[in-house]
């Protein structure tokens, strides 16, 4: 195991486009949750008003 042939790891060569990808999306859904609770909130608020 220890004498295994691995490749030294280069600092900022990897591809991330697809988590770049999936964290936006990830941010993207988050804020939509967030807006929406916010607005099922306010409507439940008004209607017991």
């Amino acid at each position: 195991m220890a004498d295994q042939k691995t490749s030294e790891h280069v600092h900022g060569s990897m591809d991330i486009r697809e988590q770049k990808k999936t964290f936006a999306g990830f941010i993207r859904m988050s804020i939509w949750t967030t807006v929406a609770i916010i607005v099922i909130l306010v409507f439940i608020g008004l209607v017991n008003a």
